[in-house]
C-alpha cells in the first residue's frame, strides 16, 4: 500500500470532517497567550467558520482523526462498509498541524472527531492524546473541542473533560426506533448515560472552582450534540420534542441540527432524496424559540402542520401567531416582555429597544419602525398610540400577505 502523505491525509479527513455541525466555540473561558506565555487564544479573528454569541468569528481546524470506522451505521459515509478512501493520523501529526496553522494565523482552535478504530476506549485515547500533547507539552491556549465517544470507558471520557473546552457526544436520531434502525451498533441508553455523566461532572467542577480558586476546569464551554433530519421518519414534533429533553435533562449547551445528505453506495434503508435545507433552518428557529422566546416545546409543536412538521413558507414564530391570533395584537406601550416576545418580527434586541424606549415616551408606529428590522411582518400583531391593526390581524389571507416572496434568482 502507498504511504500517504501528510497533504493526502489533510485532504481526506478534512472532507470526511465536513458532515459534523456542532463545531461552534461559543462559551468557552476567555485564555490568550499575552505576556509570551503559551501558544494560542480563544479570543480575536483567525478553515472551519464558527460564530460566538458577540459576533466573532472562531476558526477552527476542524478534522477525523480516522475515518477508519468498526461501526456500520447506514447514513454515515464512513461507515464499515463504505467504498471511500481512508486515512488516519498519528496524534503527533494533528498536533504539529493544528500548531503549524495556528503559527501562521489560520485558525484558533481544533475540532477533532473520529470513526472508531480497534476500539471505542483506544480511539478516545488517541484523541485526548491530541489534546495532552497541546496542553501540557506545547501550552497550547486556543480552542479545542472533542468528540467524545459513548462506548469509551467513562475515565476516558472525564479526561477529554480535562483537557478539552468543549465536549459533545452525538445522538444521532431523534427517536430510539430510527437508532436502532440505520445504527445497529449504537445504543440510545449508552449515549445518554455517558451524556449525563458529563453533565454531573461539569456541575462538580464548577462548583469545585468556587471552593477551591486552583481546581481544574472541565469542559468549561459545556457539552452539545448533533441530530440528523430526514434520514428516518421523525417529524419536526418529534425532534423538537427530543432536543427539548435533551437540554433539560443534560444541560446542553447546543442541540445542532443536520439535514441528511445521500451518500455514495446508500444503504436501502435510506431515503433517496435530501430532506430541503430550509427544514434544517426552521429547526434552528425553533430551538431559538425555546431557547430565547419562552416558548414551550408544546407551543413550538402546535406552529407543525399536521403531518408534524414545521412549515417551509414562514418561520415558526410567525406560524405559531397565525394559529393563535387571540394573543394579538399587542400593546408595545404596556405588554410585558413575554408578551412582546411572541410578536412576529420582534426579536430579542428590538424587544430590549422597545422596552428601553417606552420608559421615556409613548411610542408610535413609526418610533416602532426605527426600532425593528422590518415594521411590515409586526404591524399586524401590535397596536400602539397612533396604531390598531383592526381587521388586519383576522384576515383569512394574512399568511400569503407576510410569507416571504419566493424570487427566481438570475444567473446573470
Amino acid at each position: 500500500m502507498t504511504q500517504q502523505t501528510l497533504r493526502q491525509k489533510l485532504e481526506i479527513l478534512a472532507d470526511a470532517a465536513k458532515y459534523d455541525a456542532s463545531c461552534a466555540s461559543s462559551g468557552t473561558a476567555k485564555k490568550n497567550s499575552l505576556g509570551g506565555k503559551g501558544v494560542g487564544s480563544t479570543e480575536g479573528m483567525g478553515i472551519c467558520h464558527a460564530y460566538a454569541p458577540d459576533g466573532r468569528c472562531i476558526s477552527l481546524l476542524k478534522l477525523l482523526l480516522t475515518n477508519h470506522c468498526i461501526f456500520d451505521c447506514h447514513y454515515c459515509i464512513n461507515r464499515k462498509s463504505s467504498n471511500v478512501a481512508r486515512a488516519r493520523f498519528t496524534p503527533q501529526e494533528v498536533v504539529d498541524l493544528t500548531l503549524n496553522f495556528y503559527r501562521r494565523n489560520y485558525i484558533e482552535g481544533l475540532f477533532l472527531s473520529s470513526g472508531i478504530v480497534k476500539s471505542a476506549n483506544h480511539t478516545m485515547e488517541q484523541m485526548v492524546e491530541v489534546a495532552r500533547i497541546l496542553r501540557e507539552e506545547h501550552d497550547f491556549r486556543g480552542y479545542i473541542h472533542l468528540k467524545t465517544i459513548p462506548e469509551a470507558d467513562a475515565e476516558i471520557i472525564h479526561e477529554a473533560g480535562l483537557y478539552a473546552d468543549r465536549v459533545s457526544i452525538n445522538v444521532e436520531l431523534p427517536t430510539r426506533a430510527g437508532l436502532t434502525r440505520l445504527a445497529p451498533d449504537k445504543d440510545e441508553t449508552q449515549i445518554e448515560g455517558a451524556m449525563g455523566r458529563t453533565r454531573a461532572r461539569i456541575i462538580e467542577a464548577k462548583d469545585e472552582r468556587k471552593r477551591f480558586r486552583h481546581a481544574p476546569r472541565f469542559a468549561p464551554a459545556g457539552q452539545s450534540t448533533q441530530m440528523i433530519v430526514g434520514a428516518d421518519d421523525a417529524n419536526d414534533t418529534a425532534i423538537i420534542g427530543k432536543a427539548s429533553r435533551l437540554y433539560g435533562s443534560f444541560g446542553l449547551r447546543r442541540v445542532y441540527y443536520s439535514a441528511f445528505s445521500p451518500i455514495p453506495d446508500a444503504s436501502a434503508v435510506l431515503p433517496l432524496k435530501r430532506p430541503p435545507l430550509l427544514r434544517e433552518h426552521r429547526l434552528y428557529q425553533s430551538d431559538w424559540l425555546m431557547r430565547f422566546y419562552g416558548f414551550a416545546p408544546g407551543e413550538v409543536a402546535d406552529a407543525a402542520e399536521a403531518d408534524g412538521n414545521l412549515p417551509l413558507d414562514i418561520d415558526p414564530k410567525l406560524a405559531w401567531a397565525l394559529k393563535f391570533r387571540a394573543s394579538f395584537p399587542v400593546d408595545v406601550n404596556r405588554a410585558a416582555k413575554e408578551q412582546l416576545l411572541r410578536v412576529p418580527g420582534l426579536g430579542t434586541q428590538a424587544v430590549g429597544r422597545i422596552l428601553a424606549a417606552r420608559r421615556h415616551r409613548t411610542l408610535r408606529l413609526d418610533d416602532v419602525a426605527r426600532l425593528t428590522a422590518s415594521i411590515a411582518k409586526v404591524r399586524p400583531f401590535i397596536c400602539t398610540l397612533d396604531w390598531r391593526p383592526t381587521l388586519l390581524t383576522d384576515r383569512a389571507d394574512l399568511r400569503g400577505l407576510l410569507a416571504p416572496k419566493q424570487e427566481q434568482l438570475e444567473l446573470f
